[in-house]
């Protein structure tokens, strides 16, 4: 995987005005599209689309700079189809319109081309198991909420609250299948894992296939498949976060598997009264690599 990733970063180099064949790649090395993208972002901290942007702008600065051209030749040598268009990408990454760093020759914000490499660490060993399980169904109360990274999201956080106690009891009886119990679940990622991008967030539990949905709930078909299985133990979020960002850094890396487009479940096993703790089990959907 590491050296799937340096060849991405290559590839951007290599076509830095141009559409990025991703998927391409990807197939070549014996991988999906999917899984390069979140393995990028998880390892890189940015998405994809933010690191090509700060990199072709990083070059297109120095053709500003010394004057290779006029600014509308500069923009479409790096892919834009206007002046307009291609300031506004200059602006977002640099503070400053290309105009004015031509005259003042800053301010600039360089984008380093990124280099992965493996670091041994693992020195606390993850506790996981992998599991196959046949379709199932997801049910609850779902609805769209941005993504975010670091401590509890405000918005899932409201939507929980806002379910009667009898409600979450109800659901709670209705679970029959693995994972068990009241679930967390996250659907339709952005596989660049952008910050603020929307995804579905579904409060429910897990259901067989030939268990009749009650009215009134929103419904997850998961096909058949394999499944990593990360428990967590500690503060909470913090220690869930942590494990979730490991399995990029540390578990993809040394197993032969990789993630396949599906939903994450997170099943909290125990908690404290004020949920400051909680062991929780991280459900990850994959496949072999």
């Amino acid at each position: 995987m590491i050296s799937a990733l340096n060849q991405l970063v290559d590839l951007v180099e290599e076509h830095l005005a141009e559409e990025i064949d991703v998927d391409g790649l990807a197939g070549a090395l014996g991988t999906t599209e999917y899984h390069l993208r979140r393995m990028f972002s998880s390892l890189a901290g940015m998405p994809l689309s933010e690191y090509v942007r700060r990199r072709r702008m990083t070059v297109a600065a120095a053709d500003v700079v010394r004057g290779a051209g006029d600014l509308l030749g500069i923009a479409v040598r790096y892919g834009y189809g206007s002046s307009e268009a291609f300031g506004r990408a200059f602006r977002a990454v640099h503070g400053a319109g290309p105009s004015d760093v031509r005259r003042d020759g800053g301010p600039l914000r360089t984008q380093p081309q990124l280099r992965f490499r493996l670091t041994v660490e693992g020195s606390i060993p993850m506790e996981t198991r992998l599991v196959g399980r046949p379709a199932f169904r997801l049910v609850g109360h779902a609805i769209r909420v941005p993504l975010v990274h670091q401590g509890v999201n405000p918005h899932i956080q409201e939507h929980i609250a806002a379910l009667p106690q009898e409600e979450h009891l109800r659901l709670k009886a209705l679970s029959d299948t693995e994972p068990e119990g009241l679930l967390q679940v996250s659907d339709d990622l952005d596989p660049d894992g952008r910050e603020g991008s929307e995804l579905t967030y579904l409060h429910g539990v897990a259901l067989s296939r030939d268990t009749p949905v009650p009215d009134g709930l929103d419904v997850i078909e998961v096909p058949a498949g394999m499944w990593a299985v990360f428990r967590t133990s500690g503060p909470h979020p913090q220690a869930l976060q942590t494990t979730w960002a490991a399995t990029a850094t540390e578990w993809f890396p040394s197993n032969p598997w990789r993630l396949r487009p599906g939903p994450s479940i997170v099943a909290v096993l125990e908690h404290a009264d004020n949920f400051t703790t909680a062991t929780c089990e991280l459900w990850l959907p994959v496949e072999p690599a």
